[in-house]
């Protein structure tokens, strides 16, 4: 008897836990469809925002990198001169390469974007965005697609799994014609050589996992001189509009 009461207790325990469970899915499912506006939301303050700003290029980089650092006065080179060319300049809004980035579209005159988001690492936006251009996002996708929308160019300053992240999106984007084919410029060849060495090596050579023609979708550089000047060139060809 008493045998049966505990094998009675234990499949009783099981279905409350199994209606636990169920319920707990169900109030995630509702839950979820009221994220949809939240995420609409943001899509329709981001475009509405971004399509006023004009041409624009995404520069990406380490939020740990300090102002003394090289990489810091190359990406606010970079930005100063894009802007002097009629850029503007898109960031995550936070500190190190996106604040540098920032800081070269003011001292320059040009647009000065800022998409924040709140990171480990990112504890709030820089000084150096317009304020008027100041986006801030819960989802990183919908971040992630203001990014690609809008952006003439992809400027790739060294960085941490964030910059790897928007990096190999964008390469994969244009590799499977997903959107427009911009530039995208990776600068700082002593930083990314061992990794494009493995590409090559590994991914293409032995594994085949890509093409070498694959190769040809990016740019590495070392100078924010071969960063317009790429860029400038690209579009004495092309027209400057939306990726997608």
């Amino acid at each position: 008897m008493a045998k049966l009461k505990k094998t009675t207790k234990k499949a009783a325990d099981k279905r409350s836990g199994e209606v636990s469970r169920e319920k707990n899915w169900n109030e995630i499912k509702a839950t979820d469809s009221w994220q949809i506006f939240r995420m609409m939301s943001e899509f329709v303050h981001g475009f509405d925002t971004l399509a006023k700003v004009g041409p624009c290029i995404s520069i990406f980089g380490s939020a740990r990198t300090k102002p003394s650092h090289k990489y810091y006065k190359l990406a606010t080179e970079i930005a100063f001169q894009l802007t002097r060319h009629g850029y503007g300049v898109i960031t995550g809004g936070g500190p190190g390469i996106m604040e540098a980035a920032n800081k070269g579209a003011q001292a320059g005159g040009g647009r000065s974007v800022g998409l924040e988001i709140e990171l480990p690492h990112e504890q709030k936006d820089n000084a150096f965005v317009d304020r008027d251009k100041l986006l801030r996002f819960d989802y990183f996708f919908v971040r992630k697609v203001m990014f690609m929308k809008y952006a003439q160019g992809f400027v790739v300053l060294p960085g941490g799994f964030g910059t790897l992240d928007e990096l190999f999106e964008a390469i994969t984007l244009i590799q499977t014609n997903k959107v427009e084919h911009f530039p995208i410029i990776i600068v700082g060849k002593k930083y990314w050589e061992p990794m494009l060495d493995w590409i090559k090596d590994m991914v293409i050579e032995k594994e085949q996992n890509a093409d070498e023609k694959d190769l040809e979708l990016f740019h590495v550089v070392d100078t924010s001189e071969e960063v317009v000047k790429i860029i400038d060139n690209f579009y004495s060809k092309y027209l400057l509009r939306p990726n997608f």
